[in-house]
Formats: C-alpha cells, structure tokens, sequence
C-alpha cells in the first residue's frame, strides 16, 4: 500500500473526485463505470478523510477532448484556489494526451493541489512515480489505437453502403426493427417537400424562412430535440422553436439523402486529437442511390440545385423575379438583368455585361433588350407547342431528341466504340515500352536524358488517349440515355393539363435557360428578335413546322402594301416627335 497522509493538504479547500467515462472504456470493462469510479473514489476520500469532497464526472467524454463540461468546471476551481486534492481512479481518466496531461500536472504543482490516482499507486504528495510520463504516452498510444480501430471499422460500414451518421437526417427516423435503416417521418417529410416546392415557386432561402417563422412551424432542432432524437436534444433553444435559420434551408435543399441516396465520408478528421470535422471534397465522397425510400424525385432535386446557382433578391416592389438566372445573351454568354419600377412602368431586361460597362463610358456588347411581358408569352408558347407535339408524338419526338443529342447517330456511337478499344489497345502497349524504357534505363542501355525525353512522351500520349475515352463514354452514356431524358420530359408534360398561364414552378420544371438575340429590323423597320429556349431533358429542341403553300400573288402584294403602311406610320410619328422636340426647346 502507498503511504497517504490522513488529512488532507489544506482543510478549508475541497477534494474533487473526478471520473470520466467514453464509449470505449465503458465496452471494454464494467469496472470502468460512472458508478463504479463513484463508488471507488468515495470508499478511498473516507478511508483516507480526504473531506469535504465533491463529485465531478465526465460521462461519454473521450480522455483526447479537453473541452469536457466537467473537467473545465475542475480546472476553473483549481484556478480559483478552491481544491487541496483530486482523486482519480488512474492517470487515464485525467486524458489520453500526454502532452496536456503533463502541463496539467504542472499546474496542480503550482496551485499546490495533491494528485491521487488509485489504481496507479500515484500519490504527487508522498512520492515521486518515474513511471507516470510512461503510463500517459501508453493511454495516448491507447487512445491512437482505439481510433484507428473505429476508424477501420467505420470505412468498412461505410463502403458497404451503410449510413454513418447515427441520427438521420430531418425527415426520416430509425426502422424500429433495423437500426441501420431509415423510414420516412410523414411529419417531417411533408415539411422538406414544402421546403423543395417553395423554392421550385421561386422562392429564395431567406424568404423561406421567414414565411416558415411568421407561420410558427417549428424548426428541426426543436421538433426532434422534444423528441429526445437528434444531435441537439441536449442544446436546442426551446424559448425559440419557431426561429428558423437560412442555414438550416440551405442544409436540407442540398442533402442527396432526399432522393434515396446514402453519402458516406462527407466529412473526416486529420487526426484523432480534433474535435471539429471538416468538409471533405465532393469526388471523396461515396454515395449508393436507392438505399432508402425518397422523399423527393431526382428531377426536382436537379431543378432546386440549378436554381439556387441564382440568388432569389427581392427588388422594390417586395420580390424576386422568377425569370432571374434564366435569361442569358447570345454574344457574351453573360445573364440579363431585370429593371421593373414599382408602378408597372417599367419591366424588361438587358445583357449584364453591356448595363456594367455604361457606368465606365467604354461600351461592351450591345443591350439585347426584350421586355418582361414578352419573353413569358413566348415560353408560355414555346412549351404549349413542344409538350403538345411531344404527347401527340411520342415516337418521332424521341428519335428527335437522339438526333440533337452529342451523339446523333447510332453509327456514330459505334465508330466511338471502336476508337475505345483501339485506345485502351494502345494505352497498354504505351505501359509495356514505358517498362521497356525503364529497364533499359536501369541496365545503363539508356542515357538518363533519353529516358526522361521518352518516358514523357509516353505519359502525355497515354494521357491524351485516357482524356478521349473519358469523353467518348460520356458522349455514348449520352446518347443511350437520350431516350430516357425524352420519356421524362413526356411524363412533365402529361403532369400538365392547363398552358394558359406560365406558373413559376411550370418555368423552373421545364426551362432550362433562354438565350435572347440582339433585335433587328426588317426593310419596313419592324422588329425581329430570335430567342433560344432550352428545355430541360432535351435541350433545344424546335418542333417540325408544317410546310405552307406559297402565299399567292394578292396575298404578296398585301403584305407589301401593309408593310409600307407600317413603314409611313413609324416615319410620321418619328417626324412628329421632332417637332415637338424643337418647340421644347425653342420655348
């Protein structure tokens, strides 16, 4: 037995008995328990008078945090001057850090607090233990090996396709007979399609929220913290449950899990010793698709994606204009903007890159104007036509679709497939000379400036080759799918039984973008102005036109005369607008 003194260093200071417990303390022994720790601590302060004692303890806290609630509440009190001794059960439960744990032993020396732990026979007070720096390197070395156990074992769940997460997602909850599933939260599943829905209406992240606060539905962390589920139960603000964050919008509009797909390795750890995650590059991550249930369709998901590149800002008549980040100019590539005044007077718009360049006096591309009214009536036809032609002729719409795709004919996709296995061919006979090289190279047969001359040309053709594959099994990947984009289009536009009035949801779910020329005029000064519109699936696809008879020679010579007419119009209100100009400005 060590020799204790039987009271303690200063009576008027308390002793703590401190015991922590992690997950894998409590799995590797029972003797490691909260209650067992209590109970051993206090049978050794009473045995030993070692009062007035006070319990702080640390359950489910690994020794590698240092941010512990109980042991910050130790060391403020060690600060503080108010501790004469702490009782622990061995030098583990202090931490798995020898580092720290040797800065903090320091400090008890210097506050002249006295350190017992049980187990160890370690008393700071009476003797001197040279093995206790061994004892801390072995309970980190403990520590490293745990996690890179859990860490082992957690890769192999998750390639196998296994949720990491231990609480899913808002939206879903546990399989009450398999743990490792997830069930659709009616409840809470309704609330993230409202979620998709207003933002499909057009609705930015911001306005989401608040329409959901003025409406008081709860917000995720409440609504599961009350439950006693999720990673807030012990945290959430429950004076605030409506309190919505944009965040918290943000977060549910991008998770991948909302179509029935499981992400793995979104997040890791560069060492054991962090206590924050970070975010991982998206091509680390590893999704498996269809392992769940789906609250929302992938087309909706890719539609929200696509919309949310575009920031939804409420201009001053108090909301965003839907057909923002939808409109681009045919020169520049660059997005139009919209200019409406409050009173309706106003409302079109104009290329970005030519309204930026008129604050620096040096004219960049030219205005590609086209108002508001107009360019909603021409989409409006536009997917009246096409979805019209597409459900009355669903064959020849799908072989249209093909046609347009990368890819346009089957024979083309054969020829791509031939130049694939031509490639991989000669990629592996560019490793087989590359070896060659080498061995040459080792045997001395082969000047070193040769080989390095060599060996780069080899990796830079085998490069270009791969770079070629990659991009003839997208082009034929593209085209098998092609059928299928179009059989999905068909599916919206059977969804659909009313085109009289362009909807936001009806813009988002079929457009993809427009493309908006330059006006011209005619030789009678009527304006024309091309428009191009991309469809979602299919891209830009143009409905067959039925061919006309040519108009007859009364008919040409009405057309003449009507567009003379025009013509002396526009010319007569031109010289009227002068007139009064000039007595303007005479007056």
């Amino acid at each position: 037995m060590m020799n204790t003194k039987k009271q303690p260093a200063n009576p008027k200071k308390i002793t703590i008995l401190y015991a922590r417990l992690s997950c894998e303390d409590e799995q590797s022994s029972e003797s490691n328990s909260i209650k067992n720790q209590r109970r051993l601590l206090e049978e050794y302060a009473e045995r030993n008078k070692l009062t007035p004692y006070v319990h702080i303890c640390d359950d489910g806290y690994s020794g590698t945090r240092w941010d512990r609630p109980g042991w910050q509440e130790l060391i403020a009190k060690v600060e503080a001057d108010e501790v004469g001794c702490i009782c622990i059960k061995d030098g583990s439960r202090l931490g798995r850090d020898y580092l720290r744990v040797g800065l903090y032993r320091e400090l008890f020396r210097e506050k002249g607090v006295r350190l017992i732990a049980i187990n160890d026979n370690y008393d700071s007070e009476s003797n001197d233990d040279d093995f206790a720096p061994f004892r801390e390197i072995m309970a980190e070395w403990y520590a490293r090996d745990v996690s890179k156990k859990i860490k082992s074992v957690l890769h192999n769940k998750g390639r196998a396709g296994k949720p990491l997460t231990n609480n899913p997602p808002f939206g879903y909850k546990k399989d009450p007979e398999d743990k490792t599933r997830w069930v659709i939260d009616e409840s809470a599943a309704a609330l993230v399609r409202r979620i998709f829905q207003m933002t499909m209406d057009g609705m930015g992240v911001w306005k989401i929220a608040q329409t959901l606060y003025n409406e008081k539905v709860e917000r995720p962390s409440y609504y599961l913290g009350k439950q006693g589920i999720g990673n807030r139960q012990n945290t959430y603000e429950t004076m605030h449950p409506y309190k919505w964050q944009t965040s918290t919008i943000v977060e549910i509009l991008s998770r991948l899990e909302y179509v029935g797909s499981t992400v793995n390795f979104r997040t890791h750890k560069d060492s054991y010793k962090d206590k924050h995650s970070k975010i991982a590059a998206p091509e680390d991550w590893l999704i498996f698709e269809n392992t769940h249930p789906a609250i929302i369709t992938q087309e909706v998901f890719d539609t929200v994606q696509r919309l949310r590149q575009t920031v939804r800002r409420h201009d001053t008549i108090g909301e965003a204009n839907p057909l923002s980040g939808l409109l681009f100019c045919s020169d520049c590539g660059a997005k139009l903007y919209n200019k409406r005044a409050r009173r309706g007077k106003r409302d079109d718009y104009n290329c970005s890159t030519y309204k930026l360049s008129c604050t620096t006096f040096e004219q960049k591309c030219t205005p590609h104007f086209i108002r508001t009214a107009a360019i909603r009536d021409i989409l409006l036809d536009a997917i009246n036509k096409v979805s019209t032609y597409a459900i009355n002729n669903q064959t020849e719409f799908i072989e249209k679709v093909r046609e347009a795709s990368t890819v346009r004919q089957a024979e083309t996709a054969k020829a791509h497939k031939r130049q694939l296995a031509k490639n991989e061919r000669r990629i592996a006979e560019l490793d087989r000379l590359f070896r060659k090289t080498y061995e040459d190279n080792a045997n001395s047969k082969l000047s070193d400036e040769r080989f390095a001359q060599l060996s780069g040309e080899y990796e830079r053709e085998q490069a270009d080759l791969k770079a070629q594959n990659v991009q003839f099994v997208a082009e034929i990947e593209a085209f098998e799918k092609d059928g299928q984009k179009a059989g999905k289009f068909i599916a919206l536009a059977r969804r659909y039984t009313n085109f009289d009035t362009l909807t936001n949801v009806m813009l988002n779910e079929f457009i993809e973008k427009a493309v908006i020329h330059e006006q011209t005029r005619n030789e009678y000064g009527d304006t024309e102005q091309e428009v191009d519109i991309y469809f979602n699936f299919i891209g830009n696809f143009e409905v067959p036109e039925e061919e006309k008879p040519e108009p007859s020679p009364e008919e040409l010579a009405e057309q003449e005369r009507q567009g003379q007419k025009r013509k002396a119009q526009r010319e007569y209100h031109r010289r009227k607008y002068a007139e009064r100009k000039e007595k303007q400005k005479t007056a």
